[in-house]
């Protein structure tokens, strides 16, 4: 096989994960917190032999997550919270603290807000988030502070990676930290209010297009070069 056919296939491959990429982004377009997820290409280039040119492929083995600001729209939702400006919310999980910035959460039974997949949302000093049973007017103040009939009952957790800290993606909008956190000086929270995706649905569909058309295009070159390998046998074999 020739090393053009070699650099071609590694191109498919990478173009093959960026439309994989693009898809999951289009489909979570209306996912509460969703964070828009990227493919960066790298290039390797191998020398092939003394006075030959070196080869290079390109690979797709590396993602970018966006975090900018989603749309932020008005659910009048007592137990939607949305985040304005830098800081996640804290989630407790069976596999550790995660960070996340959706924010619609529920009242269990027995007083914890929870996600939708039922972990619960920490406070500021890492404790479980408790509303009881029979709270009259929850309010939520921009501070994170929650009251039941003006009482303080807690203050919701932000907080934001320290430098040097990593985040690492388990899905669209749940993240693990490879580092410390700290906690969000002046935090603000929009009560009855949820941001949604960030991702951009006019250029996420104008890149689909542009992948499409590049794999399209490699497809063809391949299948160029089969042809003309087999014509090559078929003069050999004669």
């Amino acid at each position: 096989m020739s090393n053009s056919v070699y650099a071609s296939l590694t191109r498919q491959s990478g173009l093959m994960k960026e439309m994989q990429s693009v898809a999951n982004n289009i489909a979570n377009l209306a996912t509460t917190g969703f964070r828009a997820n990227g493919v960066i290409f790298s290039e390797h280039v191998k020398a092939v032999g003394a006075g030959q040119e070196s080869l290079s492929f390109a690979t797709a083995d590396s993602h970018k997550t966006s975090f900018a600001q989603g749309t932020i729209t008005q659910t009048g939702g007592q137990f939607d919270f949305a985040i304005e400006g830098e800081g996640f919310f804290q989630i407790e999980t069976a596999n550790g603290v995660r960070l996340s910035r959706s924010g619609a959460f529920f009242p269990t039974a027995e007083g914890d807000l929870v996600t939708a997949d039922g972990n619960r949302l920490l406070d500021a000093g890492g404790a479980p988030v408790f509303v009881p049973a029979d709270a009259g007017q929850i309010e939520l103040a921009q501070d994170g502070t929650l009251s039941v009939n003006g009482n303080p009952l807690t203050q919701i957790g932000l907080v934001t990676p320290q430098e040097g800290a990593t985040l690492v993606r388990e899905d669209g909008v749940r993240f693990a930290v490879n580092g410390e956190v700290d906690p969000v000086e002046t935090p603000t929270l929009l009560q009855g209010f949820l941001e949604g995706s960030n991702v951009d649905p006019v250029s996420e569909v104008a890149r689909m297009i542009q992948v499409q058309r590049a794999y399209e295009m490699g497809q063809n070159f391949l299948e160029k070069e089969e042809d003309r390998l087999r014509s090559i046998m078929a003069l050999i074999q004669r």
